[in-house]
C-alpha cells in the first residue's frame, strides 16, 4: 500500500520526538492514503509555517497489520469508540492519554469534529450522540505509526 505524509520540511529520519501528543491518535507519524489530502496538509504547514509544499510518499505492507507481534487498532467509521479515543487523546485537561498500539487507522477528526468534541466534554450530548453527529461529517483517513517498530516498517518511496 502506498502512504502519503504532508509536511512544508524534507526530512529522511522520522522523530517521534517532534510529534504533538495531542492530536487524534496520540503523539506519533501521520499518514493517509489520499494523495490530495497529503497535498492539502502540506500547502497549510507551508502557509502557516514557511518552507515548502511536500509530499512524502511510503510504502506499507498492510498484510503486516496480521502480525500478532504489531499492535495495530482500526477504527471503521466515526463510532462510539473511535470518538471516546479522539477524545482522550485531543483532551490537554487531563494528564496525556498513553495507548500501547503500534499503528491505529481511522477517520480524521477535521475542525468541526472538534467542535462537536467540544460539545461532548461540556456534556451537551453523551458520547452516542457525538457518534451520530459524526456519521454525517466527511471525514478522510489516516494511519498513526506511533512506535520505533511501527516506523520501522514504512518504507520511503519519494
Amino acid at each position: 500500500m502506498i502512504l502519503y505524509h504532508g509536511t512544508n520540511i524534507d526530512f529522511d529520519e522520522i522523530d517521534l520526538g517532534r510529534s504533538n501528543p495531542f492530536k487524534d491518535f496520540g503523539k506519533g507519524f501521520y499518514l493517509t492514503d489520499i494523495r490530495t489530502q497529503a497535498e492539502e496538509l502540506a500547502r497549510k504547514r507551508m502557509i502557516r509555517d514557511g518552507g515548502s509544499q511536500i509530499v512524502q510518499v511510503y510504502g506499507f505492507d498492510e498484510a503486516l497489520l496480521a502480525d500478532p507481534s504489531l499492535k495495530s487498532k482500526k477504527f471503521d467509521g466515526p463510532t462510539a469508540e473511535w470518538a471516546e479515543f479522539i477524545y482522550r487523546n485531543r483532551n490537554r485537561s487531563e494528564s496525556v492519554f498513553k495507548h500501547d498500539y503500534d499503528i491505529v487507522i481511522g477517520p480524521i477528526a477535521d475542525d468541526g469534529v472538534a467542535y462537536l468534541l467540544s460539545r461532548y466534554q461540556e456534556g451537551s450530548f453523551t458520547i452516542e450522540e457525538l457518534a451520530d453527529q459524526l456519521k454525517y461529517k466527511r471525514l478522510n483517513s489516516q494511519y498513526y505509526f506511533g512506535t520505533a517498530r511501527a516506523i520501522s516498517l514504512l518504507k520511503r518511496i519519494k
